[in-house]
């Protein structure tokens, strides 16, 4: 297994999946790092749902805001960790008013001490039109930017499109 994978995608490419996969095929115990806050019935379906279709397997903590002491906290070299997603991350620090590169530089740097491989989801969402407002402008220039910092420092990236993985950066 790669030390660390940034698996990226758009809505339903099935980025999520593939990330669960190689991280079922290490053998490790598995922690599910959750980023997603439950703020309607849709997302509170979406969810359970994604729990259910885990399985017992799994272990699962939130952490809507800091993914850097979580991994701190919870990597060790018979574990793999999978974080999903960077993107809800990045909402979740810009609508709480937090330093998104500094968060960043955190995550950075918990990714070069974990103990174990780390899994990492996020949205490429930088293929569509430049939005209309200064919010989702905002948003997208920093999922773009999150998704470049991460990627550098990964020693692996997968782009998924149609469920079908395209190896950005390789292994090794």
């Amino acid at each position: 297994m790669t030390r660390t994978l940034l698996v990226l995608g758009g809505a339903r490419s099935g980025k999520s999946r593939h990330a669960q996969a190689r991280a079922e095929t290490t053998g490790l115990d598995r922690l599910f790092i959750a980023t997603a806050q439950p703020f309607d019935d849709e997302m509170r379906d979406r969810i359970a749902r994604h729990r259910q279709e885990r399985g017992a397997s799994w272990h699962t903590v939130e952490a809507p805001i800091d993914i850097a002491a979580t991994l701190d906290a919870r990597s060790a070299p018979d574990r793999v960790i999978l974080v999903d997603c960077l993107t809800l991350w990045t909402s979740n620090l810009i609508l709480g008013d937090h330093d998104v590169t500094r968060a960043t530089d955190d995550l950075i740097g918990a990714l070069a001490r974990a103990a174990g491989p780390v899994i990492l989801v996020a949205n490429e969402v930088g293929l569509g039109i430049v939005p209309d407002n200064a919010l989702a402008r905002r948003f997208r220039d920093a999922a773009g930017l999150v998704n470049q910092r991460v990627a550098a420092a990964c020693a692996e990236v997968v782009f998924l499109a149609a469920g079908l993985p395209l190896t950005l950066k390789p292994a090794g």
